[in-house]
């Protein structure tokens, strides 16, 4: 079609009159004079609309989410870090607020013991035939060889080798490891040596004491703490060790053994703190925890005996004559008057 002047003036006749036709529609409102029209237009086109947007619309979908893909990646992948760091916020938080309760703890123990205390974290378990531990606290800390090291709940070992900035602890479930001990009650000393790895784990008990006199009274249940040694060093006496559970019959030796459970688990260490200053005096048995108490003990039940029942024919059984075992009646130890 050639664009000629007078298809302009038909084209601007047909605008004109559109432009018309749609101020009325819309001043007349629903009593508009073209409503008709509009009726019949929705009935004509409608049908030929609704199956154009069925095709369209899929079309327009894949074609909005092809330009959208990059950035709605974009944005799942911020929401995925945003979610990892909340999750390792809150893993902080726990940590710190359970460390918080590990310190406070030892800080508790070291105070009833009066050791002055450093402390340091477990960062690394020893991969060799020794059972060992890291802590992030070294020479420059103030750390030295043979230092007692101590949890919250009781003794964990004694340095061995010290870095800048690490040390290694020999645990007291080392086979090498041999610690003077004192059973609380009796004061009877003896030697404390750890039994290895195997002891570790399944309820094991993996210090065994051995008693320097064969003869002298140890019970299950006894508790232990370190006896101290010369200069303080390797170990500084009070830090609890654990409990006596079962002990070794004497066959005459001139030592008599028991197996002992540590209060410290030796599998989950985490805050340590490291003795740097033994306590001016002995705190002999104070820094074990409390003893639990005992059960209370059942009420007592009546007696099914105790009823008035049993009691009257108890009575009666007086009044009438006895009977022997196989089954003769004999008279009455008491008759009556009457008779």
């Amino acid at each position: 079609m050639k664009d000629t002047r007078r298809t302009r003036m038909v084209l601007g006749v047909l605008l004109v009159a559109a432009l018309a036709m749609i101020t009325v529609d819309y001043r007349g409102g629903d009593h508009s004079p073209l409503s008709g029209m509009r009726s019949l237009g929705a009935a004509v086109f409608g049908p030929v609309e609704r199956a154009s947007a069925s095709v369209v619309r899929p079309v327009g979908n894949t074609f909005g989410a092809i330009t959208d893909a990059p950035g709605e990646k974009r944005r799942a992948d911020r929401l995925a870090r945003d979610n990892q760091r909340l999750r390792e916020q809150l893993r902080s938080t726990r940590l710190d607020q359970d460390r918080a309760a590990q310190l406070q703890r030892l800080l508790g123990s070291a105070g009833m013991g009066g050791y002055k205390i450093l402390a340091a974290q477990v960062i690394s378990a020893g991969q060799g035939f020794e059972d060992t531990v890291t802590i992030d606290a070294g020479s420059g800390s103030g750390v030295r060889p043979d230092m007692t090291v101590m949890s919250a709940d009781g003794l964990v070992g004694r340095v061995t080798r010290v870095g800048p900035a690490t040390a290694t602890v020999l645990l007291a479930t080392d086979q090498t490891s041999s610690v003077g001990s004192r059973l609380e009650d009796s004061k009877e000393i003896g030697i404390v040596q750890g039994a290895g790895r195997r002891g570790l784990g399944g309820g094991g008990t993996p210090l065994r004491f051995q008693l320097l006199d064969a003869s002298a009274p140890v019970r299950v249940g006894q508790r232990l703490v370190t006896l101290g040694s010369q200069g303080e060093r390797p170990y500084v006496p009070g830090v609890p060790i654990g409990t006596v559970e079962r002990i070794d019959a004497a066959t005459g030796g001139l030592t008599r053994t028991a197996y002992v459970k540590p209060f410290v688990h030796f599998t989950s260490l985490d805050v340590v703190a490291v003795v740097v200053a033994p306590p001016k005096t002995d705190p002999r048995d104070a820094v074990l925890p409390a003893k639990p108490a005992p059960p209370p003990s059942p009420s007592p039940t009546p007696s099914p005996s105790g009823s008035p029942g049993d009691k009257s024919k108890k009575k009666k059984g007086k009044k009438g004559p006895k009977t022997e075992a196989d089954g003769t009646a004999t008279p009455s130890a008491n008759p009556s008057s009457g008779g």
